[in-house]
């Protein structure tokens, strides 16, 4: 039986059925976890959501309302149902991200999918398991105890002649059972859990098969293309929804191909029958828009400044008594602000996606992050009870974050409504570039010091990160979604420093977005460490001491020593106080460090993995260039599913982030985002790229913690601390390009 081309009320009245289903938000409380991690909509209450389901053929289907974003973890789920309910691999279909098969566990975001949204997966899988046991006793006339599971059999221990199939057991059944909180996880012998299992996306991937959904095809599919208001990148400052003067029809009619022109307020889009036909359509049409040109000056030498001076709310993180005594009495002083840059996604394709609107229905084909929130954004737009539409998430062109995924998904189900056809509509690069909500940039400020034995008296950190979820573009375009400034609380992330410090402060100022800015790999954990590490680096300086050694002596965190220790044997690390290389001729040479434990969802949040980096670069004096030589990372997630997955995603995470550190910046002008192609938004070249050495923690008998952002967390701070240790200069401004370096040198020389 195909479950896959089931709809969830087919599969529950499928006979030789067995399933284990759950009420939400019940299912959600009963994990043990809130609903900041699990946001459950009005349309979940009371709704019977299947997380597992076996069929008379013995074949295992589970859901999971998280994606797989190219991590892979569609396959480490299908390790977990496995090993739960004792079945051959192969036997596991997972499906994810479908709004009318699988249970809303909210986006797929902070790393959050094993750690938290495959807890309930796993219990009803060891449920079921407990289930085919329990059918089984009966049917053998023997005790519970006295049977055991193996790849899809029940067997009698004492006689292993008499056995029973999970299939034979499931025929002729149509059971639904409710999940049990409180079953307890199979995790005896496990087979796959621990292996290196070979991901079950890549076969398609390699041979042609249906894989993305910029590749779907639909009987009778038109193209769309969209045009936007003149202000690229604009958040609530902009009259979005306000802005559209007139459309020039006519000025397209000697064009073939043409279906249909859809306005409405600020949206404007084109149908045609062919995609090169709707591509010269939005070139062509006239468009007048009222002018607009009120970007604050978000440059590189202004960013402080325009975080500086926008509107926020202080939130205290944390407060002990004495600080303010503390900040008084310091014996050295060190404060300094670090400013982290506006960054993009940088999708290797522009966003893509297909929707089927009828009269009753709506299907949408989505690379969307976030399925059943963007079910919800297209209920409203398209004036469709949301029960009537189906999100059907395929993999796209990656994004790490909320890029332009669900704008195109409502730009594709407009233009389909008005148009009566299946419509594709794909971004223009520009369009994508422009347009994708950017990693906000961001201003730490820090107050600390040390007293007169040379030890950490007191540290105070005050963050801002305007950034919000980027309400779905084509809401407020056609001003279904009134544009308000929107404040939301990402900035806590990683905010708290995981040291002992006598005294802190930690303040985190809310702020709505200045431009369209929401999550980005490490949201403002990232930039957060980059402030920590890179202070602690200073005091460490200034107390003539390791950095390292320094470090250590303030951290209570077990499994963080263990994996601090970890990465200096693997690097080799000689101790003795920073800034100790010599040049040689024009080229600097440099090694620095900096850990992290990555804290995500509502604060105080969930740790997730822990990472270690120790960087070694070299500097070019004369032209500026850095070039980082190697960089070796440990890394703590618990229990690793997948070892080969981890090493994929922290290897990948370690380029990213030297990428990001390196060249990533996004410009602005008046009007907007101007970094719209690849050459004003330079990322890491094949020949840029250093030498990786990674050391896997290996804890099975931990839970697995969130692995796909925290190997970045720490590398700001690890390459800023290796150019001090290079040049003798404090570098707190990413990207640290040619330019940058040479004007920090250059400044130290006058």
């Amino acid at each position: 039986m195909n479950l896959f081309a089931l709809t969830r009320r087919q599969l529950l009245q499928a006979g030789g059925i067995l399933s284990v289903s759950a009420m939400l938000p019940h299912a959600v409380l009963a994990s043990g976890l809130t609903d900041a991690v699990f946001p459950v909509s009005e349309r979940s209450m009371g709704q019977l959501d299947s997380f597992i389901a076996l069929s008379a053929d013995g074949s295992v289907t589970a859901f999971n309302g998280h994606v797989d974003l190219g991590t892979g973890v569609r396959t480490a789920l299908a390790q977990y149902v496995a090993d739960a309910l004792n079945v051959e691999f192969s036997a596991v279909t997972m499906i994810l991200g479908d709004t009318s098969l699988t249970p809303d566990q909210g986006p797929t975001i902070a790393s959050s999918t094993l750690q938290v949204t495959a807890i309930p997966l796993r219990k009803a899988a060891s449920q079921l398991r407990l289930q085919l046991i329990q059918l089984a006793a009966t049917a053998m006339n023997a005790p519970t105890a006295q049977l055991r599971t193996e790849a899809g059999w029940v067997i009698d221990s004492r006689n292993p002649t008499r056995r029973l199939s999970y299939a034979q057991l499931a025929t002729n059944k149509d059971d639904h059972q409710p999940l049990n909180p409180n079953t307890p996880l199979n995790t005896a012998n496990p087979r796959y859990v621990g292996q290196p299992v070979a991901r079950v996306d890549i076969p398609d991937k390699v041979t042609g098969g249906l894989s993305w959904v910029h590749d779907l095809r639909l009987p009778g599919m038109l193209h769309g293309r969209v045009i936007r208001p003149p202000y690229p990148g604009t958040d609530s400052s902009a009259p979005l929804g306000h802005s559209l003067i007139s459309v020039d029809e006519s000025s397209i009619a000697h064009l073939r191909g043409i279906v249909k022109i859809v306005v409405k307020h600020d949206f404007v889009g084109i149908v045609a029958r062919r995609e090169e036909q709707a591509i010269a359509a939005m070139r062509t049409l006239k468009v007048t828009w009222q002018p607009w040109a009120k970007v604050p000056a978000l440059d590189p030498e202004n960013l402080a400044m325009a975080l500086t001076d926008c509107k926020k709310t202080p939130r205290i993180l944390r407060e002990d008594t004495g600080i303010d005594t503390a900040l008084n009495e310091r014996h050295i002083t060190v404060d300094a602000d670090y400013v982290w840059p506006y960054q993009m996604h940088g999708s290797i394709g522009p966003s893509c996606a297909v929707a089927n609107v009828t009269a009753s229905q709506a299907v949408i084909w989505s690379g969307t992050q976030n399925p059943h929130d963007l079910r919800r954004d297209l209920s409203l737009l398209l004036d469709i009870d949301a029960r009537w539409i189906e999100v059907k998430r395929m993999e796209a062109s990656g994004c790490y974050g909320r890029n332009c995924a669900d704008d195109v998904s409502a730009d594709a189900a407009l233009l389909s409504q008005a148009t009566g056809y299946p419509v594709r509509v794909q971004l223009m690069r520009e369009q994508e570039a422009a347009w994708e909500p950017k990693g906000s940039g961001q201003l730490m400020r820090v107050r600390g010091g040390l007293d007169e034995a040379l030890k950490i008296s007191c540290y105070e950190l005050h963050t801002c990160y305007p950034s919000n979820n980027a309400t779905t573009l084509p809401l407020l375009l056609t001003r279904k979604v009134d544009n308000n400034p929107d404040v939301q609380t990402m900035g806590d992330r990683s905010a708290i420093p995981q040291y002992s410090f006598p005294q802190m402060r930690v303040v985190c100022e809310d702020a709505a977005p200045l431009v369209r800015a929401s999550w980005m790999r490490g949201v403002s954990a990232l930039p957060n460490v980059f402030a920590h590490e890179s202070w602690l680096d200073e005091v460490a300086f200034l107390a003539d001491q390791d950095p390292i050694a320094f470090r250590l002596r303030l951290i209570e965190d077990e499994r963080a020593i263990a994996l601090i220790n970890e990465v200096k044997k693997l690097s080799g690390w000689q101790e003795g106080p920073a800034h100790r290389h010599q040049q040689q001729g024009e080229l600097l040479h440099g090694r620095g460090f900096a850990w992290a434990r990555y804290f995500h969802s509502k604060f105080p949040g969930f740790g997730a993995a822990w990472a270690a980096w120790v960087c070694d670069l070299t500097v070019n004096s004369r032209t500026g260039e850095v070039r980082i030589d190697k960089v070796f990372v440990t890394h703590d997630c618990g229990q690793m599913v997948n070892p080969a997955g981890v090493r994929h995603q922290v290897h990948g995470n370690i380029i990213q982030c030297c990428s990001r550190v390196l060249k990533e910046t996004v410009t602005f002008d008046d009007r907007g985002t101007t970094s719209v192609e690849w050459g004003s938004y330079p990322l890491l070249r094949f020949d840029e790229l250093p030498e990786v050495e990674i050391q896997l923690m290996d804890y099975p008998e931990q839970p697995a913690m969130g692995a796909g952002e925290s190997a970045s967390v720490p590398g700001a701070a690890a390459i800023a601390n290796a150019l001090f240790d290079a040049t003798g200069r404090r570098f707190r401004a990413p990207p640290f390009t040619p330019e940058r370096v040479l004007q920090v040198l250059q400044g130290a020389k006058k």
